[in-house]
């Protein structure tokens, strides 16, 4: 096992899952129920599923196209958002 790899996996998905929409979700659920366990483990369960799907989409697609071109998509991708949001937000403007 890679655990450089597991440790920097780790700590980018808990540093970008800090304060998220689903993490309000949680605290929204577990203040309005008896069981905060039942939350956590629903929470956990739905995170560690949807860190499944990606890790095996971006395996796959790992196969079918090189490194660098995904990175390119990907920095693509963010640049393209970074400026919709700086740019094209009419939520601000109203």
């Amino acid at each position: 096992m890679d655990w450089h790899l597991l440790g920097l996996s780790f700590v980018t998905v808990f540093l970008s899952e800090l304060g998220d929409k689903s993490q309000l979700a949680a605290i929204a659920l577990s203040g309005r129920c008896q069981s905060p366990k039942a939350v956590f483990f629903g929470t956990a369960g739905a995170l560690l599923l949807t860190s499944l799907l990606g890790a095996l989409a971006g395996g796959a697609v790992a196969e079918l196209l090189p490194t660098r071109i995904l990175k390119v998509i990907a920095a693509v991708g963010f640049a393209v958002l970074a400026t919709r949001l700086l740019f094209f937000n009419k939520e601000e403007t109203e």
